[in-house]
């Protein structure tokens, strides 16, 4: 059984359709890309299998279970997590407590605890903590544990990011345009962070992205839309050589 199906979705804005008939299916453990063009709808699909928008047609189905209007929040707990095109961290919050407000979703204590401060609160405050510093070693940002969030470099930025949509548990890890703003050097490290976490956390990810050698060098899959419909779906080779592809998005120099 696929992870993550999608059947017909479709999106409409005032009766433009950004998304047309989708169909993708995501096998456990596969690392898939997403691409085209600026306006083809890659994060309009993102923002429908995170629960941001509701679908106009078609189904989304994840570990069996269809999620057509489930609430974001609700997906987060069923192992669906992302990043963003735009950085979205708490700028005014430290880089530990950012790491630690997506551990509360698994917290061990209860309300009731947290209200008056017993000592089950105490105790799963301090796991959270010991958990949330272990994470930031793993993307060697433990030594800014203590710095705004806002003040990290960009590359750093987005590492904090995945570590946070991490932080979650998940299961199915989206990932819209991690090289963005990053240069050559960052995004061939960034290339291995992929590789790793993949293989760490035993994840499923898609990826959205712009930069071709990333692309190409980590998914084993790419699905390419254009104006909202998929115009082919293939491995990085048969990708390159799809003479519609290069049509619509590649270009001849890029091949």
């Amino acid at each position: 059984m696929a992870l993550l199906t999608v059947d017909k979705l479709s999106m409409s804005f005032s009766g433009l359709k950004a998304v047309s008939n989708l169909d993708m299916e995501i096998n456990e453990g596969e690392l898939v890309g997403l691409i085209g063009p600026n306006g083809a709808g890659k994060t309009t699909i993102f923002n429908m299998l995170t629960g941001v928008y509701l679908p106009t047609g078609g189904s989304i189905t994840f570990q069996g279970k269809k999620t057509n209007g489930v609430p974001t929040y609700k997906l987060s707990h069923l192992g669906i997590a992302r990043t963003f095109q735009n950085i979205r961290l708490f700028g005014d919050l430290t880089v530990i407590e950012n790491v630690k407000i997506a551990y509360h979703q698994h917290v061990s204590y209860n309300m009731l605890s947290g209200m008056f401060r017993l000592p089950a609160f105490y105790r799963g405050e301090k796991d959270m903590e010991e958990k949330a510093l272990d994470f930031l070693k793993i993307f060697s940002l433990d030594d800014k544990a203590q710095e705004l969030a806002k003040n990290l470099p960009y590359g750093q930025q987005r590492r904090l990011e995945i570590a946070r949509a991490l932080a979650t548990k998940p299961s199915l890890l989206l990932l819209d345009e991690p090289a963005a703003g990053m240069n050559p050097q960052e995004t061939r490290n960034l290339m291995e962070l992929i590789r790793w976490i993949r293989k760490e956390f035993n994840l499923t990810i898609l990826l959205i992205e712009h930069d071709m050698s990333l692309v190409m060098g980590v998914c084993e899959r790419i699905y390419v839309l254009d104006y909202g419909i998929n115009i082919a779906h293939g491995t990085p080779d048969e990708i390159k050589s799809n003479p519609r592809v290069i049509e619509a998005y590649l270009g001849e120099e890029a091949i």
